[in-house]
């Protein structure tokens, strides 16, 4: 402890451990602290032992259910975009090497009270029960346009700006329906609510790309990968990053505070009568209280089940999305499962989680819709935590701290925090320019 470090972390959640990573491998002398004797933070995974006792308080798992050895349960559920922005800092950070994924089975979308598959060809979408065939010509159009766009070649913009339009304008150019948009902006561009169609369009135009761009990549059923024995692999193989380029990690230290000079600014931490000096701490909002303000709060229903989710196509691994629309809400409901495929439960078994931003305080009624949608259910644990951002200014302060996790059950919106806390640390952008081929998904040999 009685080093000078240029950053200390507070917190082995996903977040704190991608830019502890990122921070060690810029050559940062980085000290990563957990109060907790496990990695994880708000991101951990559970064995069953552990997720009965958060939830139930005591007695034991019923014997049908499997060993706990066999169970690693996220808390926060997300699947990777096959593409997207974290399997970039993966491999710009080289943490594939430690890591195995599996492409996810398929993306769905709820609408009209029923589940149907986000189309992933044409060939799909000219299939799909989502558009009547009219509205399929208009689409079609509408993913042609989005195939040939190309940011830095004007002929290809067809005389549009989509810096200065909103996604509603360039929509309503192609005419489509509202059911088209809310398929297009919610399991497509992975909108969290209707907010984005305010925005510019060039936005809508880059998810939908990237959403593209995933599928294709291993020509599976859907744009998403996932890790074997779950998300909690992740924060493990960043720590082992941070320590091949020296960074130090301490778990099990108790009331870490965060010590601020007569300016305000951070100068250290104290942990057990000790103090660590430093320039900067990166924290969850856990362990600055005072800088932090709530948001909101997350409802989350875990379900261990016995059989895949009902009209998914019998798939091992899902993500369905609730438009807000379609069950009057303000945001977006999130079903994801996962299965003993993955490595995360005993043979034969599911894990299914419905997530949404609480809009009330009933869990259970609030969630009702999409926990209909799983089927029989051998066990079902209701899970709610605060969300928090932070309120202080970190460029007076030095101290930058992550927002909550939202109810997304991919990651698009994490990673966006992590690369706009690295920038606000280092003053510089990740460089995610990466060859993607460097990281491939595990054959499926089940």
């Amino acid at each position: 402890m009685d080093v000078e470090y240029d950053v200390i972390v507070l917190g082995t959640g996903l977040k704190e451990c991608i830019l502890s990573g990122l921070l060690s491998v810029d050559r940062l002398k980085v000290l990563h602290m957990d109060r907790n004797d496990y990695y994880g933070g708000d991101s951990t995974s559970l064995n069953l032992n552990q997720l009965w006792k958060r939830f139930k308080g005591e007695g034991t798992p019923p014997a049908h259910i499997g060993a706990s050895r066999d169970y690693n349960v996220d808390m926060v559920p997300k699947f990777m975009m096959a593409n997207g922005a974290l399997v970039r800092v993966l491999i710009h950070t080289g943490v594939t090497k430690y890591l195995s994924f599996k492409a996810v089975d398929g993306s769905y979308v709820f609408n009209k009270g029923k589940i149907h598959k986000v189309p992933s060809t044409d060939m799909e979408a000219l299939k799909s029960p989502l558009m009547g065939l009219f509205e399929k010509r208009r689409a079609g159009k509408f993913f042609l346009y989005v195939q040939d766009y190309k940011e830095n070649d004007p002929s290809t913009h067809k005389g549009l700006d989509l810096t200065k339009m909103t996604s509603k304008e360039l929509i309503s150019k192609y005419g489509l329906d509202d059911n088209t948009i809310d398929f297009i902006g919610h399991a497509v561009a992975l909108h969290k609510d209707d907010s984005y169609l305010s925005e510019p369009a060039i936005e809508i135009v880059k998810r939908m790309k990237l959403y593209a761009e995933s599928v294709a990549r291993f020509q599976g059923g859907s744009p998403y990968i996932y890790p074997l024995y779950g998300l909690g692999e992740l924060p493990q193989g960043f720590a082992r990053l941070s320590a091949v380029y020296g960074g130090t990690y301490m778990l099990n230290k108790p009331e870490c505070k965060v010590e601020f000079d007569d300016e305000g600014k951070v100068c250290g931490v104290t942990s057990e009568g000790e103090t660590a000096k430093c320039r900067k701490v990166v924290c969850d909002p856990s362990y600055v209280p005072e800088k932090v303000k709530k948001v909101g709060k997350v409802f989350r229903a875990i379900a261990i089940m016995s059989h895949p989710i009902p009209n998914t196509a019998e798939s091992h691994s899902v993500q369905i999305i609730i438009p807000q629309k379609q069950l009057g809400r303000k945001s977006d409901m999130y079903v994801f499962c996962c299965s003993y495929s993955h490595n995360v439960a005993s043979k034969g078994k599911f894990i299914a989680f419905v997530s949404a931003q609480a809009e009330s305080d009933n869990p259970e009624a609030e969630l009702k819709p999409g926990i209909d949608l799983l089927g029989p259910v051998d066990e079902l644990f209701i899970d709610i935590y605060d969300r928090s951002e932070p309120a202080n200014d970190p460029s007076s302060d030095n101290c930058f701290i992550s927002t909550s996790y939202d109810a997304t059950t991919h990651f698009e919106s994490t990673v966006m925090d992590v690369l706009s806390l690295y920038t606000k640390i280092t003053g510089k952008t990740v460089d995610l320019s990466v060859d993607l081929s460097a990281a491939s998904a595990a054959e499926d040999d089940f």
